[in-house]
C-alpha cells in the first residue's frame, strides 16, 4: 500500500495537468487565437431590417472564410432598424466601398452568420463606416407558410361564373312564343279523308 500511494498521486496529477492543457487548447481554438484585450480588429457597421437568428459573436465570412465576428447588435430608435457592429480582422482593411452584406444560414437549421460580398469600387471602407448594401435574413417558416396557405385564394371573377346565369335558360319572351294552333283557316275547311265527294 505504501508503494502505490506515490504512483497514484502522480497519475492523478498527470491527469489533471492533461485536463487543464486540453481546456487551454479549447479556449484558444474558440477565440481563434485572439483574446479580449487584443486590438487587431477594426469596426464596420451594417443596417438590417430583419436579423433572424443572428446573435453576437456570430462569424463574418467572405467566400466561406471567417474574417471577423459580430461584436454588437443595437436597435435604431428612429428608423427601428437593427444596427450590427462587425469586428473585422486588420488583415482585411481594403474592403471596397460597395461591399454588400447579407445574413445567411449554414444549412437548413445551421447557425446564422454575415456573408460579405466585395465589390469593385476603388475606394475602401474606413473603420467605423457603414456598409450601404445589405440583405436581411430570410424567415423560412414564413416562406413555407405563404407557400402552403397563400396559393389557394379564389379569383375575383369566380363569383360571376358561379352566379348561375350561364347554366339557366332564359324564359321565352312573348314575341318569341309561337301559337299552339299553327294550322290556317283554309286547312280547317278542307274535307277530312273520311268524307266522300259526289
Amino acid at each position: 500500500m505504501t508503494t502505490r500511494g506515490p504512483r497514484l498521486e502522480f497519475a492523478v496529477g498527470a491527469f489533471l495537468l492533461l485536463a487543464l492543457a486540453s481546456l487551454l487548447v479549447l479556449a484558444i481554438a474558440s477565440t481563434n487565437g485572439r483574446f479580449g484585450f487584443s486590438s487587431d480588429t477594426y469596426p464596420l457597421k451594417a443596417r438590417f431590417t430583419n436579423l433572424g437568428q443572428l446573435r453576437p459573436m456570430a462569424p463574418v465570412k467572405i467566400g466561406g472564410v471567417t474574417i471577423g465576428k459580430v461584436g454588437d447588435v443595437q436597435l435604431d430608435p428612429v428608423k427601428f432598424d437593427s444596427i450590427v457592429t462587425l469586428e473585422i480582422d486588420n488583415r482585411y482593411k481594403d474592403l471596397p466601398a460597395d461591399t454588400s452584406a447579407g445574413i445567411l444560414t449554414g444549412g437548413l437549421l445551421g447557425e446564422s452568420f454575415i456573408g460579405l460580398q466585395p465589390g469593385g469600387d476603388v475606394e475602401t471602407l474606413k473603420p467605423g463606416e457603414e456598409i450601404a448594401f445589405t440583405t436581411p435574413a430570410v424567415d423560412l417558416i414564413q416562406m413555407v407558410g405563404k407557400y402552403m396557405f397563400g396559393g389557394g385564394a379564389p379569383k375575383a371573377d369566380a363569383g360571376a361564373d358561379s352566379s348561375g346565369d350561364a347554366g339557366v335558360a332564359k324564359p321565352a319572351t312573348p314575341a318569341d312564343a309561337k301559337p299552339d294552333n299553327t294550322t290556317s283557316d283554309s286547312d280547317s275547311e278542307s274535307p277530312s279523308p273520311t268524307e266522300t265527294t259526289p
